[in-house]
């Protein structure tokens, strides 16, 4: 019993690895150069009986690091006015620093070994992160510095959908489109839908993954 309680631990199912859903709204596409605007981080927690939910979120607003560049069509597509002082934006540093504490946190408590950042179309929210990293120097990134899991990816193999608002309703996940592209809405519903794809596998038997009806001929002739 206690065997099948380890693969309903978070630990186990993804190999160690803490999944932290990750969202920016940028001023542009070049992580470098191009202003992080806002970002939302949503952790997971696995009940039980080894199904996935969300947990906690941060979200802020962020400050333009000093020469960043502001492209008018990248402000104009997410309706974000980074002047707007109802906006309550904080630096780059404090809004990481907060993120990264929640993350560790988690880790340690789910006796995983690292972090790992869950997002539509990865890599784009991942090389803003590690930018953001490199220009403050942070030492302590809780996240892997190159391995993702992709729900655009995931998305497109489970549902045939790799858009966000798409794939979220084929998975019968409330989409408003008008509420999109504010991180705050897009981390959690991009955490609903890891969360239904994931959980849609353990549904249908792929988890925990029965080792006793591989093929041990295969496997040896394989091997060999």
């Amino acid at each position: 019993m206690s065997e099948f309680n380890d693969f309903n631990a978070l630990y186990q199912r993804f190999r160690g690895f803490y999944p932290v859903v990750v969202d920016v709204e940028t001023a542009g596409f070049n992580a470098h150069t191009d202003a992080l605007l806002e970002i939302a981080a949503t952790t997971l927690k696995m009940d039980e009986n080894g199904w996935l939910h969300n947990n906690e979120t941060l979200h802020f607003h962020v400050k333009p690091f000093k020469g960043a560049l502001l492209n008018p069509q990248a402000l104009a597509f997410t309706g974000i006015d980074p002047t707007n002082p109802l906006r309550s934006a904080v630096s780059e540093y404090q809004a990481l620093n907060q993120i990264f504490q929640m993350v560790s946190e988690g880790t340690k408590k789910s006796n995983c070994n690292r972090a790992i950042i869950v997002a539509h179309n990865a890599n784009f929210d991942h090389n803003f992160l590690m930018a953001a990293c490199e220009r403050l120097n942070m030492k302590r990134n809780p996240f892997h510095p190159f391995a993702t899991f992709d729900t655009a990816a995931l998305s497109g193999l489970v549902l045939g959908q790799t858009v966000l608002a798409k794939a979220c309703k084929t998975a019968g996940i409330d989409f408003d489109s008008t509420q999109a592209h504010s991180a705050l809405y897009d981390a959690e519903h991009t955490a609903q839908l890891f969360c239904e794809l994931v959980n849609r596998w353990k549904r249908l038997g792929g988890w925990p993954v029965q080792l006793d009806k591989i093929d041990t001929k295969s496997t040896n002739a394989i091997s060999a």
